[in-house]
């Protein structure tokens, strides 16, 4: 049996991603196994594997006479599974010379073996001998005449990287177990599902290294990281202004006490972590009652498994108005709701979403609330400076809430003047008298009379009457002749 003391240090690093060790689909994920030993050791095989898997599960009780009785609901989403074999398993091809094309490295030796099930296209087994950093490995590998791969003692760093899916297709049905083509089903194409950690679920992302040596328990390192996929606000669908008008009938009993209306606006449905929400909204109070209006954010985490769902509702940010006599009206003009570091929106998950909403609320002692709700896409991308105008129009307007009613809050510009179309030198050369010689004889009389008739003469006046109506003594055309 090998003895433990022989590895000082089994460990995975990986290298620093495009934003400190956060990475997106269709990137690469770089990093090394570090192996120090004191000793020679024998290893049967080396292979690291990259993991991405979204998890929901929660317990239901229900008393059955005397008996609680649990009901288990769990579901599982993979996104990633991957695997490289950087010291091949006992029985490979061994001595054989790389079979991929366009490898770098020349002479005898073992390729690296890869299984994938998430990059396209979609191939169970493949050779991977494309990796230049790979290459190093090869002079600290010693094949003895057995089963076994000898290691000489130092340090060793066996390099690996691996591409994440930008666009997934192929999905396992049973995670847990070791896929085969068998466990294979395609379904519409999707991108990675953001890390993410719930009461109820996780989307969870990680590299795991193990070490298979003759007659001795496999020794695993694991690494994780964390993936963020991108939401662009700057889409039409997200810069859209949402609205909303809602109102109550305040009872106290069996007595009407008034009702109570609440109508509110924002510029955009999508926003990043760290801006700010103008809200503009109005309160109309014609209750007997004083109210108390609110505003906040809310993340709603919703979880599937087996036809059940699941959910939690929190509260991110909010914001209080002042307090509404009876009878009074109160007006916001963007009252400022600033979003706090939250995770982005998950959105393409089927087990696991993530989403928030703008409540606008309006307390009403003795009976219900009064709630307004828009929704919200927390993004990664934030606003362009040229992406809308909704938020320069929505910081310059809205002095009162006419936006509601349909109302143009300006009034129609008045038509411009003649003298400020048309110049003096065209206004003179047009009404200058024409010689005589070129109206030979076709007017009689003042030609400034002909001119006017003809070049002013105002449009006929409207009438329903007919001025030329048609003869009855005409006799109708036939139209067949």
């Amino acid at each position: 049996m090998q003895h433990l003391g022989k590895i000082r240090s089994f460990a995975l690093e990986l290298a620093g991603g495009p934003a400190q060790g956060v990475y997106r689909g269709g990137e690469l994920l770089s990093g090394q196994v570090v192996l120090e030993l004191s000793k020679v050791l024998k290893v049967r095989a080396l292979e690291v594997c990259a993991r991405g898997l979204a998890t929901a599960h929660w317990l239901e009780s229900r008393s059955v006479g005397m008996n609680t009785v649990y009901s288990d609901y769990t579901a599982y989403e993979p996104y990633l599974r991957s695997r490289y074999q950087l010291i091949r398993e006992p029985g490979g091809e061994r001595g054989s010379r790389c079979p991929a094309p366009g490898s770098s490295w020349e002479g005898d030796g073992a390729c690296t073996r890869l299984w994938c099930s998430s990059l396209p296209p979609v191939q169970w087994h493949l050779w991977r001998c494309d990796l230049p950093k790979a290459i190093s490995i090869f002079p600290f590998l010693q094949t003895d005449n057995g089963e076994v791969t000898v290691l000489q003692a130092g340090k060793h760093e066996f390099p690996f990287t691996f591409q994440l899916p930008e666009w997934i297709k192929c999905l396992t049905v049973n995670p847990v177990e070791e896929p085969t083509p068998n466990h294979c089903r395609f379904s519409p194409g999707r991108t990675l599902a953001t890390s993410f950690e719930g009461r109820h679920g996780n989307v969870r992302y990680w590299v795991k290294a193990r070490l298979h040596r003759p007659w001795s328990v496999v020794k695993k390192a694991k690494k994780e990281f964390t993936v963020i996929e991108p939401i662009d606000i700057n889409t039409p669908a997200l810069l859209a202004p949402q609205a909303g008008v809602k109102e109550k009938l305040a009872r106290a009993w069996y007595c009407n006490r008034g009702q109570v209306s609440v109508s509110a606006k924002i510029d955009r449905k999508g926003y990043t972590p760290g801006e700010v929400i103008p809200i503009f909204a109005e309160i109309d109070n014609c209750s007997t009652r004083t109210v108390v209006p609110k505003a906040a954010i809310i993340q709603t985490q919703t979880f599937i498994a087996r036809g059940a769902k699941k959910q939690k509702k929190s509260v991110v940010a909010s914001i209080a108005g002042d307090s509404i006599a009876a009878g009074k009206r109160e007006v916001w003009h963007g009252r400022a709701l600033k979003i706090p570091p939250v995770g982005p929106s998950i959105l393409q998950c089927r087990i696991i979403r993530v989403e928030y909403a703008l409540k606008v609320c309006v307390d009403i002692p003795g009976t219900s609330k009064l709630l307004l709700e828009l929704p919200l896409v927390i993004g990664t991308i934030p606003l362009h400076p040229f992406g809308s105008r909704t938020s320069s129009i929505s910081s310059q307007y809205s002095v009162n809430l006419d936006w509601l009613r349909m109302v143009i809050p300006e009034e129609p510009e008045a038509p411009p003047e003649y003298s400020s179309v048309v110049s003096s030198e065209e206004s003179a050369q047009n009404l200058s008298p024409p010689c005589q010689g070129e109206l030979g004889n076709g007017l009689e009389g003042p030609f400034f009379a002909y001119i006017q008739e003809f070049r002013y003469r105002p449009p006929p006046l409207y009438s329903e009457v007919d001025p030329n109506p048609t003869s009855d003594s005409i006799r109708p055309r036939c139209m067949t002749c």
